[in-house]
């Protein structure tokens, strides 16, 4: 009822339950009818979440261009996940021209919040020098922060680095992994 007043809160967990199944029938056709009413009302998680399903043609034709939309509008408002799924779409060409560094720009975003995933795609962005100057001591750090998290293709990543790395590059990877603190990103 909260939903159908317009109540975005309700609108988001609404979809989300759609989404998921949980409490309803997972249709993912109504996850999308609400989250997109949300989203246009300035949701971020749910023109995040909205973003994910044109992405994969989950409840709508898979749509590159408007996936890209949603997960932009959303990323401006900070929200990691549309951050790093942006910074995807820059790497990869989907609904936007291809450009490293953007990719890195949102990778960026995300990572310094904590993402994970964008940590390590900026470590690896740094270590083939895509859309910034390849820079070991930068991939180390995002590799090492990943690692840290547990993300398993990050300690692959660290290995490789080593190899390439005087003890102090990598002394001072770890130095600048040490200091690194999560911060909450701002557009």
């Amino acid at each position: 009822k909260a939903a159908e007043q317009g109540n975005t809160h309700a609108q988001f967990s609404l979809g989300l339950m759609y989404d998921n199944g949980e409490g309803v029938i997972e249709d993912d056709t109504q996850a999308v009818y609400w989250y997109k009413k949300a989203a246009e009302q300035g949701v971020a998680d749910a023109q995040s979440n909205l973003g994910v399903m044109y992405d994969n043609g989950e409840g709508v034709i898979e749509d590159d261009t408007q996936a890209f939309y949603w997960y932009r509008k959303a990323a401006v408002l900070g929200i990691a996940e549309a951050q790093y799924n942006l910074g995807n779409m820059y790497r990869k060409g989907e609904g936007v021209t291809e450009d490293d560094t953007q990719a890195v720009y949102w990778y960026k975003k995300a990572a310094e919040q904590g993402y994970v995933k964008s940590q390590l795609n900026l470590g690896i962005m740094y270590n083939f020098g895509r859309g910034v100057a390849e820079d070991y001591i930068l991939a180390y750090k995002w590799a090492n922060l990943a690692a840290a998290q547990g993300y398993k293709d990050a300690i692959g990543l660290k290995n490789d680095l080593r190899k390439r790395m005087t003890p102090a590059q990598i002394a001072e990877a770890q130095r600048l992994s040490s200091e690194w603190s999560p911060k909450q990103s701002k557009e």
